[in-house]
């Protein structure tokens, strides 16, 4: 009997054992960990941009962090009174509810606490029968057990119904209230609170006045217990109840897409603006019917915040005509497109960065062959010679390939990864010198993005990595880019940046505030870019077609340039970067040049930035001695006493050739005096003149005519004396010569080739070529 008793006396704590293991190991509904959640996109304000339903075809949102007070109060109040009291069940409220049921004769009453309702709900709302009556309340011990009443709320929360396929609070207030749940009104609250209890009635009928009655009756009870004063009711029951749920703005599917494919969760919280966006967007969309009626189909906008340093709106793609020829839902302003010469300013900031050049240092512009690439400028003629900044204003094609190989492209390559560049996916000899006039492919969210990094450090400003997202930890180190006189000089060059065609425009738009921009049209006229910057703002717009199909009418200025500048207007005037100092010094430069005077020019200041370490001194101005007639003589022919010295201006001839027709003051060398040109012959090192073409150690071809006979090749050669007569050998035979135009037409038999050029002084020039087999 001792050891039955002791056994008895045991038998509540093994009781006690085996319910608490139960608790404990009893597995949860999956539900609790697997809920499909739609995506909600807000922007930096917290309204919403973008949401897409769930997979269970559900607007469920994810879950707020924290229950808002007004819909707590609203919900204890009405649902369950005593919820920080019980175990997840509630005596009380289940007597109560049997009384009432069985006066009744029916079920009129569940006694359910929230936690049993959070059971059914995890359990697909089962048939409220005794004995899921029972299962439910399992688990909701079990689920009291596991979590705090804290977490409970926003698990109820999150999952109560709402009406038709609107599930859960943060989703229901957005659907009837177009804002975040701890925005909510007391009206709005109390609605919330009472409509899971009959989620039907919140459609349009006759139950739609009942519903009101009962959430009045709930702000009454509100009042009555304290937590609305007297004001707060009379304002809250004057309010109506909401119309039926409109869709749910689609401001940037683009943007949306792509962050889901990134992986970056259910919740975006964004740097957008949805005003701007949704006034850039609605921009976007006129300039596209214009440009549809040119063959434009799509349309990209990026704009941003270079102070802040974030995205403020984001256009991926405007699609006019066939969605589906022209990829409507494709992501254009991040995917890879060819960048024209929307990368020549970064090139231009990097040499003065490192010392290679300054604004004002001429860069040659005249016929160029690189191993049979030959680039030519946008109007097809020659400067023969340009300053660096007028070549990157003008975007003229030859000075930045010129540039790039001094440069080096393997330098640039690198340079341009360590910026933001991700699309640079081959190796740097793979590009080559095209590299600087489209031969890559960049994005417009990242070109865009350099940009505003650039104007930050034009500003003074640390550049930081860009991202679209408030809350993404920010994993890379800041990017690469130009110290901040670098940066300002480059800016200051692309405010002087103008189009043929869009130069009345930009007259009366820079009037009104100052602009830093450029553009840039890959070859083939497939894409348009205009990326530039105000005061605050950097707007960056790409046109084409999602197909690559070309545009005959396409073009950086013409085309994505108009929609930069309307946007620009929308965002209003920004006072300009005032130069930073500090980070930048005083040079003496020549003023015909730009190279550091070396004490045989006429000079100027010329800012450059502090760190660089220019020190090439001017290779154009020479000393030379004339006679009393202005022609030039040596002391071999001319007594010292007599000679008149002079410092003069000198291009290499074939520079000086083209330069002399955009500079008419340009003055060529005097002749050596005729006595003199013996003597000269040794003293001159580099002949007068110059081969246009064909280039030293290059290989043409020469076409075969209808007939059937060798057809022939015109060569051109300059003189720095406009009045010299050349003489042609090839190959040793003589072939005639020029004066004044000095072009030969010449055929050859394939193979290697030498000609010659001797002017009437006695000046020889002798260049190799290879003619091609036919």
């Amino acid at each position: 009997m001792t050891t039955r008793w002791r056994l008895w006396r045991l038998a509540p704590l093994i009781l006690l054992l085996l319910l608490l293991a139960a608790l404990q190991c009893w597995p949860l509904p999956q539900r609790l960990h697997s809920t499909p959640y739609a995506t909600l996109m807000l922007d930096r304000q917290g309204r919403m941009l973008d949401a897409r339903i769930a997979e269970d075809q559900q607007w469920r949102f994810v879950p707020v962090d924290q229950v808002p007070e007004k819909y707590r109060q609203a919900l204890l109040n009405f649902e369950d009174r005593r919820f920080f009291w019980h175990p997840g069940i509630d005596p009380l409220a289940i007597g109560r509810a049997a009384w009432l049921n069985l006066n009744a004769g029916r079920v009129v009453s569940g006694g359910s606490t929230i936690t049993m309702q959070l059971a059914r709900l995890l359990r697909d709302d089962p048939p409220r029968t005794l004995p899921e009556k029972a299962r439910e309340a399992a688990l909701a011990l079990q689920l009291e057990w596991h979590y705090s009443k804290e977490d409970i709320l926003t698990q109820y929360a999150s999952r109560a119904p709402f009406g038709g396929n609107t599930v859960g609070l943060r989703a229901a207030a957005w659907r009837y209230f177009q804002r975040e749940p701890d925005a909510m009104s007391w009206a709005e609250a109390a609605l919330l609170a009472v409509l899971p209890n009959a989620p039907s009635w919140i459609h349009p009928g006759r139950n739609r006045q009942r519903l009101k009655e009962k959430r009045d009756r709930l702000l009454v009870s509100l009042h009555a217990r304290g937590q609305l004063d007297d004001r707060d009711l009379q304002l809250a029951l004057l309010e109506p109840l909401p119309p039926p749920p409109q869709a749910l703005p689609a401001l940037a599917p683009h943007l949306m897409n792509t962050l889901q494919k990134a992986g970056h969760g259910k919740l975006l919280n964004t740097t957008l603006d949805a005003t701007l966006q949704q006034r850039v967007h609605a921009l976007a969309r006129q300039h596209g019917e214009r440009l549809a009626r040119e063959g434009v189909h799509n349309l990209a906008v990026v704009v941003i915040d270079h102070h802040q340093q974030q995205t403020r709106a984001y256009v991926g793609n405007v699609t006019h005509g066939n969605r589906a020829e022209y990829g409507a839902d494709v992501d254009i302003a991040a995917s890879p497109r060819s960048t024209g010469s929307i990368l020549k300013p970064l090139l231009y900031g990097l040499m003065l960065d490192e010392g290679l050049l300054l604004p004002q240092t001429l860069i040659p512009d005249l016929p160029t062959n690189y191993g049979g690439f030959s680039p030519e400028n946008h109007d097809h003629s020659y400067r023969g010679a340009v300053p660096a900044h007028e070549a990157l204003s003008q975007s003229l094609n030859i000075p930045a390939v010129r540039m790039l190989r001094s440069y080096g492209g393997g330098r640039f390559h690198s340079r341009l990864q360590r910026m933001g560049m991700s699309t640079l996916f081959r190796p740097a000899e793979d590009y080559g010198l095209t590299l600087i006039l489209g031969g890559a492919e960049g994005r417009l969210d990242e070109i865009t993005a350099i940009y505003a990094r650039l104007m930050a450090a034009a500003s003074g400003r640390v550049p930081q990595p860009l991202t679209v997202l408030r809350d993404q930890p920010v994993k890379s180190k800041p990017p690469y880019m130009l110290t901040p006189g670098a940066a300002w000089l480059t800016q200051q060059a692309l405010r002087e940046v103008a189009r043929p065609g869009t130069a009345r425009q930009w007259r009366q738009f820079s009037s009104s505030q100052p602009i830093a921009w450029k553009t840039g049209t890959s070859y083939g006229l497939r894409d348009a870019w205009a990326v530039g910057s105000n005061g605050r703002y950097t707007v960056g717009v790409w046109a084409g077609n999602g197909n690559g199909e070309p545009a005959p009418s396409l073009g950086g200025a013409a085309t994505a340039a108009p929609l930069m500048l309307d946007v620009f207007s929308l965002l209003g005037p920004s006072p300009w970067a005032e130069p930073p100092l500090s980070e930048l010094k005083t040079v003496q430069v020549c003023d015909d040049d730009g190279y550091l005077a070396g004490g045989r020019c006429h000079t100027r200041e010329q800012l450059a930035p502090r760190q660089s370490h220019f020190q090439t001194v001017t290779p154009h101005h020479v000393r030379i001695h004339l006679d009393s007639n202005g022609q030039r003589v040596h002391s071999g022919c001319e007594a010292v006493a007599n000679m008149q010295h002079r410092d003069w201006f000198v291009l290499p001839p074939a520079q000086a050739w083209f330069y002399r027709r955009h500079h008419p003051d340009y003055r060529p060398l005097p002749a050596w005096r005729k006595d003199c040109v013996g003597g000269a012959l040794a003293l001159q090192s580099e002949p007068p003149m110059a081969l246009v073409y064909p280039h030293a150690g290059s290989a043409i071809y020469i076409p075969t005519e209808l007939n059937g006979t060798l057809g022939r090749a015109i060569f051109r050669a300059v003189h720095q004396r406009p009045s010299a007569t050349l003489y042609w050998h090839l190959d040793d035979n003589f072939l005639g010569e020029t004066r004044h135009f000095h072009e030969k037409a010449i055929v050859a038999d394939p193979g290697w080739h030498t000609l010659t050029l001797i002017d009437n002084q006695g000046f020889r020039l002798r260049q190799r070529f290879k003619v091609l087999g036919r």
